[in-house]
């Protein structure tokens, strides 16, 4: 299983948000280059990065704090949060960046979502954003219809080459994953799924890759000492190290 470090910006310094809620949010880091570098130094080979104010704007927000963190991580960095044109997508592979992640544009643009397939094959995720059963958007300030496991089905089937699943009403709450339903999603998709949202110890992991998913995002538990980065990192490992 793949861990993935957290880095969200906000402003160009490093945040993390309760829930969801951007009222709610707490800085950990002004320079988000040195908790990249920091990340690397412990054994991090891939890092996720979220521009939360492009996921509200549908613009790319926080550009300098992002090339500044390309720069200092030099294992491989998936980046979410306002890639709604191709345009876009373009500039950050441009800048190195190994994977996107879709969001907004993925599941409301048909149109964008067959020119990111034709034109970025395999080198993009879909981001399934989910509060109280729906999907959420925007920066999930808005919420559509669709059932989130039905949906990922269609788009696997249309060729998106996996997803990340983030259950908001756990994020940043340190209270473990919705274990359930990523036994679900690994059973019924053939493609991988990165799991976000609610972990808080070295056993939510541990219940994660025992849960078959491919890969799980760690934010707050890492900024506040709940998570030691390099054990983490030993339990994802083929034989893992006892926690």
């Amino acid at each position: 299983m793949q861990l993935y470090p957290a880095i969200d910006l906000s402003g160009g310094r490093v945040v993390r948000l309760t829930q969801g809620d951007f009222s709610r949010a707490t800085v950990y880091e002004e320079d988000p280059a040195r908790a990249a570098r920091s990340f690397f130094d412990k054994g991090a080979t891939w890092l996720h990065v979220v521009d939360l104010d492009g996921a509200k704007t549908g613009q790319p927000g926080n550009l300098p704090a992002l090339e500044a963190i390309i720069k200092s991580f030099r294992g491989k960095i998936q980046v979410g949060g306002g890639i709604r044109t191709l345009d876009t997508a373009r500039r950050y592979l441009d800048l190195g960046v190994e994977r996107l992640v879709l969001g907004t544009g993925a599941l409301t643009n048909p149109d964008f979502l067959a020119a990111m397939l034709r034109e970025c094959p395999g080198r993009f995720f879909v981001g399934v954003d989910v509060r109280e059963g729906k999907i959420a958007i925007s920066g999930w300030l808005e919420t559509t219809g669709g059932a989130p496991v039905e949906t990922m089905k269609r788009l696997a089937s249309d060729g998106v080459a996996g997803f990340v699943y983030t259950d908001i009403a756990r994020d940043g709450m340190l209270e473990g994953p919705n274990l359930p339903v990523y036994r679900e999603l690994a059973e019924t998709l053939s493609v991988p799924v990165v799991a976000s949202g609610g972990i808080g110890s070295l056993d939510d992991i541990l219940r994660l890759r025992e849960a078959k998913v491919s890969g799980a995002i760690v934010g707050r538990a890492l900024y506040t000492g709940a998570v030691d980065l390099s054990r983490a990192l030993a339990l994802c490992r083929p034989d893992p190290a006892p926690c």
